[in-house]
């Protein structure tokens, strides 16, 4: 396996478990704030929750692999027999990236057809991408990684024009008090998306082994946790002001 430095070992290590933690705080937050909104928003942050819950579940795996993976011991990074295992950030994303567009949907509260419709569209292209985008993760040259990479853009850049055009008209008929906040949360779902790719190119750059293996961890978990907890925490107000508006202020439920 590729060489490390002790740095490069410890910051992946530790952002590994930094994500852990907030992934679990983010889940709990959600879940708890089901409390504070309106009946019609409960299912959009028990999803959002559950991307959270996800996640976490996988980066506490993550954590573990990479520290099977590597030994530090006198600050010397050795490789072991155990082999990092790439294939629990896929299943993750393959599990929580269509979630993480069902509950941005959720939230607007569109007729039941729209939300049925737009939510099949942007559900399946997503875990079509996340799909398309794995051989090339693990391809061992670049060639294999480009073509596979060029595939998997094919399903996001759908994904991106429905999130800019499919849900514009719908944006807009968003009550006023919120509708600059879904603007956000549209617009932080793109930018952290559009980390992704640019995250997946790192290996054909000039950066040797360690730096490359050590950007794409970093990279991809900075991408996760504005994702899905810097979106869910988007999602939570969104349904505290629509609830505030639609039920009175404020929601307060056991449920």
């Amino acid at each position: 396996m590729t060489q490390l430095t002790a740095g490069q070992f410890s910051l992946v290590y530790n952002a590994f478990s930094f994500t852990f933690a907030a992934m679990s705080a983010a889940t709990l937050f959600l879940w708890l704030g089901r409390s504070q909104v309106g009946p019609a928003y409960k299912t959009a942050l028990t999803i959002s929750g559950l991307v959270c819950a996800i996640a976490a579940y996988h980066y506490f795996r993550i954590f573990e692999s990479w520290n099977a993976a590597y030994s530090l011991a006198d600050g010397v990074v050795t490789s072991t027999s155990v082999k990092f295992n790439d294939a629990y950030r896929y299943v993750d994303w393959l599990l929580t990236v269509p979630l993480l567009l069902v509950e941005l949907v959720l939230v607007m509260r569109l007729s039941q057809d729209d939300t049925m419709s737009k939510s099949l569209k942007l559900g399946s292209a997503a875990a079509l991408m996340v799909i398309l985008g794995y051989p090339g993760e693990i391809a061992t040259d670049n060639t294999t990684r480009a073509i596979w990479g060029t595939l998997s853009a094919i399903p996001f850049a759908y994904v991106m024009f429905q999130l800019f055009k499919g849900l514009g008209d719908s944006i807009e008929r968003q009550p006023a008090n919120v509708r600059e906040l879904v603007k956000k949360a549209r617009l932080l779902t793109f930018a952290s998306w559009g980390f992704y790719p640019i995250v997946y190119m790192i290996p054909y750059t000039n950066l040797s082994g360690g730096n490359v293996v050590t950007g794409v961890q970093i990279g991809y978990t900075i991408a996760d946790i504005i994702a899905k907890a810097g979106v869910g925490v988007f999602i939570y107000i969104i349904a505290v002001r629509k609830s505030e508006a639609e039920y009175g202020a404020p929601v307060h439920s056991n449920r």
